[in-house]
């Protein structure tokens, strides 16, 4: 989930405090921007890790859908 946009994210412009895997407070260089939010995590670990379980559980949504669908059929 690579962004493109060159326009930095701000810390205060998260919508959390708290790094949602750890509880920790969140640092200004592990910053994501999920459904045009900044989300804010501990350390780059945690926020990689969040985008990690994004890309695969938006590819097993895509391929339910497929399947739905009938186009693997």
């Amino acid at each position: 989930m690579t962004r493109t946009d060159p326009t930095p994210l701000r810390i205060e412009d998260a919508v959390n405090a708290l790094c949602p895997w750890s509880g920790k407070p969140i640092a200004a260089d592990s910053l994501t921007l999920y459904n045009g939010a900044v989300v804010g995590f501990c350390n780059p670990d945690c926020r990689d890790k969040f985008e990690r379980a994004l890309t695969h559980f938006e590819g097993a949504l895509q391929a339910r859908r497929a399947a739905s669908a009938g186009v693997n059929e």
